[in-house]
C-alpha cells in the first residue's frame, strides 16, 4: 500500500515507558484502560444517540458524530498497542506495523482538525447567516464537508508516512515513544534526504493545523460580532451557548497539540515527552465526549430518551 523500500531495520522498539519505574506501570494500564473505555463508550453513546433520534438529525449533530468516529478511530489506533506494552517486556513493532499505526493515527487525527474547523463553520452560518443555513447547509453540502474532511485527513495521513517509511533506517531501532511518531522515527532514519523530508512533513502538519485554528478563529470572530450585536442579554447568552462546547473543545484541541508540535526541541526529558504526548493522545478524547455531553442540552435529553428511558421507563 505505501510503496515501502528495503531497509535494513526489520523492527522498532518502542521504549516510550522503559525510562518510567517499573511498578508504576500497572496503575497506568488501569488509569490508561479506564480512559480508553470511557472515550469509546462516551463516543459511541453519542453516535447511537444522533442516529437514533430524528430531532437530532441536523447538521451540527451529523458533524459530532463525524468527529466521534474519528476520536474512536484515532484512539483505536494507539492506545491497545500502548496498553499491551505497558505490561509486556517485548515493545517490539514490526515495519510494516508501525507504518500502519503512523498512518492510521494521522488520517483520523488531522480529519478531526478538519471537521473542528467545519463545525466551527456550521455556528458561523447559524448565527450569522440564520435565514440562510438551510441553503448554505443543506444536507448534500453536510455530507461534502465531512467526505472532504476525510479526504484531507486521508490525503496528510498518506503523505507523511510514505514519507517517513520511504526514507532508508539504519543501525538502531529503538523509537523513543510509545508510538510510531514522526520526530523519534526521523532521528533513526539515515541519508542525505532526511531534513529535506523533515522540514516538508513539518510544514504539512503545521499549515494544516495553523490554517483549521485560523479557519476557526475567523468564525469565530464573526461569531462574536454578531453575539454582541444581540440586543438583549439572554438572546446573546443563547446564541453563545450553541458553540459554547465547540469552543472548549477547540481550546483543548489546539492547546495539546501547539504544546506536542510547536514546543522548543530539548525542553522536556524523555519522560516528560511521553507525559505530554499522553495528554494529546488519551486525554484530549477522553475529554471531549464530556464536554459535548455536558454542555449540549438537547444531546442529554436524547440520550436520557434514547438509553434511560430503556432502563427506567417510569423515571423518563
Amino acid at each position: 500500500m505505501l510503496g515501502l523500500n528495503y531497509t535494513s531495520v526489520s523492527e522498532f522498539i518502542l521504549i516510550g515507558f522503559s525510562t518510567f519505574p517499573q511498578h508504576l506501570l500497572p496503575a497506568f494500564f488501569l488509569l490508561f484502560l479506564l480512559m480508553y473505555l470511557f472515550t469509546l463508550l462516551g463516543n459511541l453513546l453519542i453516535m447511537a444517540t444522533v442516529w437514533n433520534e430524528r430531532s437530532l438529525h441536523t447538521p451540527m449533530y451529523l458533524f459530532l458524530c463525524a468527529l466521534s468516529t474519528s476520536e474512536v478511530l484515532y484512539t483505536f489506533a494507539i492506545i491497545p498497542r500502548m496498553l499491551a506494552d505497558l505490561l509486556s517486556t517485548d515493545r517490539s513493532i514490526s515495519f510494516r506495523a508501525c507504518a500502519s499505526q503512523m498512518f492510521f493515527s494521522f488520517t483520523p487525527g488531522f480529519t478531526h482538525s478538519f471537521l473542528l474547523t467545519v463545525m466551527g463553520y456550521d455556528r458561523y452560518v447559524a448565527i450569522c447567516h440564520p435565514l440562510r443555513y438551510n441553503v448554505l447547509m443543506s444536507p448534500r453540502g453536510c455530507t461534502c464537508l465531512v467526505v472532504w474532511s476525510w479526504a484531507g485527513g486521508l490525503f496528510i495521513g498518506l503523505l507523511v508516512t510514505s514519507a517517513i517509511f520511504h526514507l532508508p533506517f539504519c543501525g538502531l531501532n529503538e523509537v523513543h515513544h510509545f508510538l510510531c511518531h514522526v520526530p523519534p522515527l526521523l532521528k533513526l532514519a539515515c541519508g542525505s534526504n532526511v531534513p529535506g523530508v523533515a522540514l516538508g512533513v513539518g510544514v504539512v502538519c503545521i499549515t494544516a493545523l495553523l490554517g483549521c485554528f485560523l479557519l476557526i478563529l475567523l468564525s469565530y470572530a464573526f461569531i462574536v460580532a454578531a453575539i454582541l450585536r444581540i440586543p438583549s442579554a439572554e438572546g446573546r447568552h443563547k446564541a453563545f451557548s450553541t458553540c459554547a462546547s465547540h469552543l472548549i473543545v477547540v481550546i483543548v484541541h489546539y492547546s495539546f497539540a501547539s504544546v506536542i508540535y510547536l514546543k522548543p526541541k530539548g525542553l522536556y526529558s524523555e519522560e516528560g515527552n511521553t507525559l505530554m504526548a499522553i495528554t494529546y493522545t488519551v486525554l484530549t478524547p477522553f475529554l471531549s465526549p464530556i464536554i459535548f455531553s455536558l454542555r449540549n442540552k438537547e444531546l442529554k435529553i436524547g440520550i436520557k430518551k434514547t438509553f434511560l428511558s430503556k432502563l427506567y421507563p417510569s423515571s423518563i
